[in-house]
């Protein structure tokens, strides 16, 4: 079939808009482990998980059969603001790099959080809100997942508590105004406003934090206060279930255009934009109905995929949360304080850990200063500052390019632009200066963090 005449952008209608979200689990032949109590190393109950979590979003956690779960009208109506998301077509960086490769990308950052994150944010504030709770903690490490969440809940009149990584804390403090300015109270993690935040302060005297710490600490808040629940904005298998409408997006503009993506390429921290972005190509290669090439691209700082081991691990350092068998570099690892940006949790999630053992995907990991320089390539050609999570995806598509300029192959290229760059201004500064460096964890590093791993299949 011929290809339709391609527009630099691609916009679905509003009434294409995805009206379920795609569970990628009813697909898999393998499914994730279960999630673990860590007292009784078993697997969580609904009725535990439902103390931390919201009732609506422990049954989607739970839910490995149902392939299509409806979005609420509510949701849909918020989507319509911001959604349906474009596609694009690189035009100028294909000629830029002479390539014959093709390059799309989707861009989830059209809206005033400035990523993909507002699609799962809201989603979670709004079965708390139908719950009836008074507010919901969370951490964030770069401030993309904060940022959504208190848009989110300012948008229903819910209390929203942050947990802020220190060192992005300290390195964006205009993404924690804009928390502020939307209601939320932002807090440096680990902090000395909680337990387990003095223990790990104790442990790690100096500490630039990590999501671990600050996960450990919205949950110790979550659970002490009355009306309050739990919101993660990655990993946990509900985020990759909202984040689906990425996905879904991405695969109706390409049908429409009669585009077919050889290579899918995102960015990996917890899984949440690649879970999503690859969740209907990855159904159909479950399926055998198609194959793409899928590759995970995660830094070299936080290099779980390729550098961690498959097992089971807490997914807070404070060890309050339930067990994950995930790819993990150890609960208490902690990213050098260099290291720009987000994608800083130590695991990753369940559902992209199964796929990537079971082989369906590849990962490799990138250093920082090669991903600016790509953001900054990226930025001059295409006129989007890029986060820089997002450039990671961006370098891998520009190496994957190269290689087509190398071999006259004309394939097709597609990766998630998770958002912009306008808040992540310090770590542009540090690269324009010639002072960003890559800090690499070394093997024995990296030995000491798994050493004390929990185990648990040994007993179960």
């Amino acid at each position: 079939m011929k290809e339709k005449q391609i527009p630099y952008k691609i916009y679905l209608e509003e009434s294409e808009l995805p009206k379920a979200w795609y569970n990628l689990r009813a697909d898999m032949k393998n499914k994730p482990a279960p999630l673990l109590n860590p007292g009784t190393m078993k697997p969580m109950s609904a009725e535990e998980l439902e103390q931390v979590f919201c009732k609506e979003l422990v049954a989607q956690e739970l839910d490995e059969t149902t392939p299509f779960i409806p979005i609420p009208t509510d949701i849909r109506d918020f989507y319509k603001t911001y959604r349906p998301a474009p596609l694009v077509r690189a035009y100028y960086l294909e000629k830029l790099l002479g390539t014959p490769a093709k390059i799309y990308y989707k861009f989830e950052g059209n809206n005033t959080s400035g990523s993909h994150k507002l699609n799962s944010a809201i989603a979670q504030a709004y079965y708390a809100k139908n719950q009836g709770l008074k507010g919901v903690t969370t951490e964030t490490g770069a401030g993309q997942w904060g940022t959504a969440l208190s848009m989110a809940c300012a948008f229903l009149g819910l209390d929203c508590k942050v947990f802020m990584v220190k060192v992005s804390y300290e390195q964006k403090p205009f993404r924690r105004e804009v928390m502020r300015t939307f209601g939320a109270s932002v807090t440096p993690s680990p902090s000395m406003e909680t337990n387990v935040g003095r223990a790990i302060n104790e442990q790690f005297p100096g500490t630039t934090g990590s999501l671990g710490c600050a996960i450990s600490e919205a949950v110790e808040v979550a659970t002490s206060n009355d009306g309050y629940r739990y919101v993660l904005g990655s990993v946990l298998n509900q985020v990759l279930l909202h984040q689906s409408i990425i996905g879904l997006e991405t695969k109706a503009a390409m049908d429409k255009y009669n585009i077919t993506p050889d290579i899918i390429i995102g960015c990996a921290g917890g899984g949440s934009n690649l879970g999503g972005l690859i969740a209907p190509f990855m159904g159909e290669k479950l399926r055998g109905e198609a194959d793409y090439r899928i590759i995970a691209v995660e830094p070299a700082s936080c290099p779980s995929f390729t550098r961690g081991v498959y097992e089971y691990d807490f997914c807070d350092t404070g060890k309050v949360c339930p067990l994950a068998k995930m790819y993990t570099l150890g609960s208490s690892f902690i990213p050098s304080a260099n290291h720009a940006g987000g994608l800083r949790f130590h695991g990753m999630s369940p559902i992209l850990s199964q796929l990537y053992h079971d082989g369906y995907m590849e990962a490799v990991s990138v250093e920082q200063t090669s991903v600016f320089a790509a953001a900054e390539q990226f930025a001059r050609i295409e006129g989007i500052l890029p986060a820089p999570e997002s450039s990671h995806a961006i370098k891998v598509a520009i190496d994957e390019a190269l290689k087509c300029k190398e071999t006259g192959e004309e394939k097709t290229i597609l990766f998630g632009l998770t958002g912009t760059g306008y808040f992540d201004l310090v770590a542009y500064q540090k690269y324009n200066d010639g002072v960003m460096t890559d800090t690499i964890p070394t093997d024995e590093e990296l030995e000491k963090y798994v050493a004390n791993l929990p185990r648990p299949t040994k007993t179960m």
